[in-house]
């Protein structure tokens, strides 16, 4: 697999910077020694190890960050330590929701999203099966009073729920019981104990669960409710962009060509997510990627300003962003530069 063990005691993140480092793609025939490219090894946190993120591990795994003359490490960190360890500096930048980025920002930090992995709200509603709501029936009066398990607050998952409870006529706090947990994976256990009644889940735990039978099929899709919005992109410090877009520049370049894989070659993203996914049943992953692929899951590279918006706008309404005193917006939180307007 690729991801490191988050339990490790230091993060191995060493940029070796060239102050000849330029901001233009180089051709992909050449070498990066050709080039006058300075090799570094570089760590992308994850908040968690998911199958959206199969873009990023198939950039590793098929060389293309090895032909920009990069070695990427990835390591997972739970509890929004994704977001601290950049700001900290001790990583090069994470892979997450933009609003991470924007409620760091508020708080005088300065990070941009440089590159789109996922565009579409990874996140599905789901209960144990007959036990959803009935066809035409009101969600708000079915949220009401319920149990709902999910992901931490403060997490990109949380934000979306929040923002469904709202828009459903419902205050999260007083209407309903969330239980948001710092570690998302702990999701299945809180309902097969009986502990919620609905959960809010992304891939690759849907398709567990329902393999598992711990829930039915989604009873609420979100990619299709919101349609664009940037739910997972690289997120790195402004500082970086400014002082080495050479090194953005080589670093989306093979990104985008792991995406263009992925959105490509869906027996290929099979393959790669059976070696990252080497416990979940066969059957639950095909399931899952069937629905990735149905739902669009991966949509380009570029972070378009609609997708953008999305995310801030979810954000705000889920009260996870409080952006009043230093307004956040698509030239605060993200940049076309590397990529090429959408």
């Amino acid at each position: 697999m690729i991801t490191k063990n988050a339990a490790l005691p230091a993060i191995a993140a060493f940029v070796f910077v060239s102050l000849g480092l330029n901001g233009c793609a180089a051709p992909a025939s050449s070498s990066p020694e050709s080039r006058g490219d300075v090799p570094v090894t570089i760590t992308i946190a994850e908040p968690v190890h998911g199958i959206g993120y199969l873009p990023l591990y198939a950039a590793i795994e098929s060389g293309a960050f090895e032909e920009e003359g990069i070695t990427v490490e990835v390591t997972t960190l739970t509890g929004g330590g994704h977001v601290s360890s950049v700001l900290s500096g001790e990583v090069f930048g994470f892979i997450g929701g933009v609003e991470s980025g924007a409620v760091a920002n508020v708080k005088g930090a300065s990070l941009k999203g440089v590159v789109n992995v996922v565009n579409r709200g990874n996140v599905y509603f789901v209960a144990p099966e007959g036990e959803e709501p009935k066809a035409g029936e009101d969600l708000g009066k079915y949220f009401e009073g319920k149990t709902i398990v999910g992901g931490r607050h403060g997490g990109t998952p949380n934000a979306i729920l929040r923002h469904i409870l709202i828009e459903s006529g419902l205050d999260p706090d007083t209407d309903t019981i969330l239980q948001e947990l710092e570690d998302s994976a702990a999701i299945p256990s809180a309902m097969n104990a009986g502990a919620a009644d609905i959960a809010v889940v992304a891939e690759p735990q849907l398709g567990l669960g329902i393999a598992q039978g711990l829930w039915g099929q989604p009873f609420l899709n979100v990619p299709a409710e919101l349609g664009a919005y940037a739910y997972s992109s690289i997120v790195v410090p402004t500082k970086t962009i400014d002082e080495n877009p050479g090194l953005i520049q080589r670093f989306v370049t093979a990104l985008i060509k792991g995406q263009e894989l992925i959105e490509g070659d869906p027996e290929y993203a099979f393959e790669l997510a059976q070696r990252e996914f080497a416990t979940l049943d066969p059957a639950a992953l095909k399931a899952t990627l069937d629905r990735a692929y149905e739902d669009e899951l991966w949509d380009g590279s570029c972070l378009s300003k609609t997708a953008i918006e999305t995310n801030l706008k979810v954000a705000r309404a889920g009260k996870i962003l409080d952006d009043s005193s230093i307004k956040q917006s698509y030239e605060t939180v993200a940049t076309m530069t590397f990529t090429g307007d959408c």
